[in-house]
């Protein structure tokens, strides 16, 4: 058993970008932090980089886009005996110009595949996990994008948001199959539904969840992190132009370590307690602007759809029967 004083969060996607500065910003606050990368290597050296303290934080391998990786790292992590604070759904991947769909190794679309289905399957497998902390918390980022409610969400570039009857998921979700909504694949599509579809996990855990467990379950926006790696699949032009009109033109442009700051306060800051919640500081920028329940469209609120994609989605990860998953107390 490994001893820890510490509480005890585990990051997903931590090598860069908004999970790294997450990480940072953790420490600062007295947290340990298990830095869960497909990288190492990668996260080794941005750890290093970024000047994070030894002995505050640890790396394991985890390949969301895997499931075999996601049960691998559960695995090695409740071989530890070790109670778990916080578990932080951030990894994401975004490719925007695939011309034809990327599979994850177990034949589904790859921005599905990473950013959803394997943060379902560790968020399920870990609920045991977080059942041994008294305050525990479930974060998991949303996006603009995914969110019709707000302007960002309504722009139609590819096209918005949209898991429509669950056609693709329905029919198995595997090639010739690369959209949710069965439609033709469009990649920029498929990683806001990937978003889409995390928001409605986290309302489902907690409507599953929270009243049986204490666990507090919540998505967040810390804001639009214009210059974070996740573009670094996007057009050149995109990549220099994208910051400067998110600076200037919307006033949504949040900094890296300003994000990691928001994520942090919504794990660990007691105002952050409510559970079923998605938070936000709006779509500008304000100096002061405090954190506010931000409403979610009833893409995201149809808690019959949320159930039918949980059932669709519990049969593509090899989860047990919903609602009778094993080791978790009734409690």
């Amino acid at each position: 058993m490994t001893t820890q004083h510490n509480p005890l969060c585990i990051i997903t996607g931590a090598s860069s970008g908004v999970g790294l500065h997450t990480t940072r910003s953790m420490i600062d606050k007295g947290w340990h932090v298990i830095m869960a990368c497909r990288d190492t290597e990668k996260a080794a050296s941005a750890a290093k980089g970024l000047g994070l303290p030894t002995g505050r934080y640890e790396i394991m391998h985890l390949d969301l886009g895997a499931l075999d990786s996601v049960r691998a790292f559960h695995a090695a992590f409740r071989s530890q005996d070790r109670a778990l604070d916080a578990l932080v759904c951030n990894a994401a991947t975004y490719l925007p110009q695939l011309k034809a769909p990327m599979r994850s190794p177990d034949g589904y679309e790859i921005s599905v595949a990473t950013n959803y289905l394997g943060h379902f399957l560790l968020a399920n497998l870990m609920l045991e996990d977080l059942q041994k902390s008294p305050s525990a918390r479930l974060v998991t980022l949303g996006t603009v994008t995914a969110n019709s409610e707000e302007f960002g969400g309504k722009v139609p570039i590819p096209a918005p948001a949209d898991l429509g009857d669950l056609q693709g998921m329905k029919g198995g979700f595997k090639d010739p199959i690369a959209m949710i909504d069965g439609k033709p694949f469009k990649p920029g599509k498929a990683y806001k539904d990937s978003k889409l579809c995390c928001m409605m996990m986290s309302r489902e855990l907690h409507a599953r969840y929270h009243a049986r467990t204490g666990i507090v379950f919540s998505t967040l926006y810390p804001g639009c992190v214009a210059d974070t790696p996740l573009f670094r699949n996007a057009p050149r032009l995109f990549q220099k132009i994208f910051p400067w009109f998110q600076k200037n033109v919307t006033k949504g442009y949040v900094s890296q370590p300003l994000s990691g700051e928001r994520v942090a306060d919504v794990v660990a800051e007691p105002e952050f307690g409510q559970s079923g919640v998605h938070w936000s500081w709006g779509n500008r920028q304000l100096a002061g602007r405090e954190a506010f329940a931000q409403g979610l469209s009833s893409k995201a609120t149809d808690a019959g759809r949320s159930r039918e994609l949980w059932e669709l989605s519990v049969g593509l990860v090899g989860l047990a029967t919903p609602g009778h998953l094993p080791g978790l107390s009734s409690a």
